[in-house]
């Protein structure tokens, strides 16, 4: 029996697979984003063991995460350009390339300059990877089966944040923080090798000159915004340099608009945005990021500093949740075609919300009992904004914008992502400072409140995502 080839044709692939050929396409992409989301999601139980290894507060520590989430924003503006010049196999194989050696040179860092180098390349891989999954369930699934592709898709999405705190911390505890890096390596082998047998070797490509304009200009929009967050905590809301920051990424937004309005090829065309539902989605997953990623960064921290915790002991008083989240994501996806998904949605952003308000009310006063409760309630609001909330804004977009269009929902949702680790642990550091050594717990607290009050912002944005019927 001839063995597959390691350069199949689409033609072939369809051949000898036949229906269930997209399936097994959207395995191997999910394989891949599950390696850049263990990269996300693992490092954050390391926070204290960083602090304490290095000396170093909060608001310098959160860059290891800030400058992961940043590059892996950044990284994912050129993504459409390097698909249409380079093909789908060409930037997956190459993404996680990178990502499995910059994983493998942080686990050998020394210093944290050298962490925070290695993360930022990390991220930068991740980003990439990042809005595939949504491109291969909106390419190669008929509009009656996204939900549950996308179910399916989110199912090893979010099943690898549910087992990364409990396996990072483990490593943590028995190996050090260098460990951490090397969780996402079998899955980065794992899909490497499944893509060479089941994505195709090409893809039509056409020839465009690239935005470097529009990318260098958002580009400095993100990392100004980014830096007067920080700026925020250790030079103040007066000084001069936080002014600066803000003032200079609201200036390179202005010129990105300007811009974009005129270029022939924009690396985001600003006609995306005359689609209603699509406008509202991006408010949505700007704002459902942002309340992810800083919970992603706060729990970790809050069981460990507040409640006590080990690393290990934070990383399983999750796993409930996460279990709960993976059981969740499946019947979510189906939910999702057979209603409409704007409205699944909603429901998803309203429990996520009281999650957090349930923590921000209870404190540190939670038990064991309490806290897996608020946390069930947030991944279960979760599994129903995962499926829901990309359908919900890219089903009416046109074949030709799906991959400008999935780039955008996967980029607002990073930057909302890295705007919420940032802003968090700066609120946290500045309320904690405000209410005295014994102030911690109390800072959390406000802290989750903040999050509850970004989702009703959310909600109000979905309310308005439904799609005429003529569309």
């Amino acid at each position: 029996m001839p063995l597959p080839s390691l350069s199949p044709s689409r033609e072939q692939l369809r051949a000898r697979f036949g229906g269930r050929y997209p399936w097994l396409a959207l395995t191997v992409v999910a394989l891949g984003t599950v390696a850049g989301v263990l990269s996300t999601t693992s490092f954050n139980v390391a926070i204290p063991a960083l602090i304490e290894r290095f000396g170093l507060g909060q608001e310098r520590v959160q860059w290891a995460i800030t400058g992961f989430m940043g590059a892996m924003t950044l990284a994912m503006l050129p993504t459409p350009w390097l698909l249409d010049r380079f093909g789908f196999r060409r930037c997956f194989l190459f993404a996680l390339a990178v990502l499995a050696a910059s994983s493998v040179a942080g686990s050998l860092a020394e210093s944290f300059p050298f962490v925070v180098a290695a993360r930022i390349v990390q991220g930068a891989a991740a980003g990439m990877l990042q809005p595939l999954g949504t491109l291969t369930v909106m390419r190669l699934f008929p509009a009656a089966s996204q939900g549950r592709a996308s179910g399916t898709l989110g199912f090893g999405i979010v099943l690898a944040p549910a087992v990364a705190p409990a396996l990072g911390g483990m490593l943590l505890d028995h190996f050090g923080w260098q460990a951490i890096f090397l969780l996402n390596l079998p899955f980065c082998l794992s899909a490497g090798v499944a893509a060479l047998f089941l994505l195709p070797k090409s893809d039509e490509r056409r020839e465009k000159n690239f935005d470097w304009l529009g990318v260098g200009l958002l580009g400095l929009a993100t990392l100004c915004t980014v830096e007067g967050v920080a700026a925020l905590h250790h030079s103040g809301l007066m000084h001069a340099w936080t002014w600066l920051q803000f003032g200079i990424a609201l200036l390179a937004l202005v010129l990105f608009i300007r811009h974009g309005s005129r270029a022939s090829s924009p690396i985001i065309s600003l006609s995306l945005f005359r689609d209603r539902p699509f406008a509202m989605g991006t408010l949505v997953s700007f704002s459902y990021g942002f309340g992810l990623y800083a919970s992603t960064y706060l729990i970790p921290v809050f069981l460990q500093s507040v409640l006590g915790y080990s690393a290990t002991d934070a990383g399983f008083a999750l796993m409930p949740a996460g279990i709960a989240l993976a059981l969740c994501i499946p019947l979510a996806g189906r939910l999702a075609d057979r209603y409409l998904p704007q409205w699944i949605a909603i429901v998803g952003l309203v429990l996520f919300g009281l999650s957090f308000l349930a923590l921000a009310i209870i404190g540190g006063h939670i038990d064991y009992a309490g806290l897996v409760a608020a946390t069930i309630l947030g991944r279960i609001g979760l599994a129903l904004i995962l499926p829901s909330l990309s359908i919900a804004a890219l089903r009416g977009m046109e074949i030709h914008q799906l991959g400008q269009s999935s780039m955008v929902i996967s980029y607002v949702r990073q930057l909302g992502g890295v705007l919420g680790i940032a802003f968090s642990a700066v609120f946290v550091e500045w309320r904690q400072t405000l209410h005295g050594a014994g102030g911690m717990a109390q800072a959390f607290s406000e802290s989750f409140l903040l999050l509850a009050v970004v989702f009703v912002f959310a909600v109000l944005a979905a309310s308005l995502m439904k799609r005429k019927p003529a569309d």
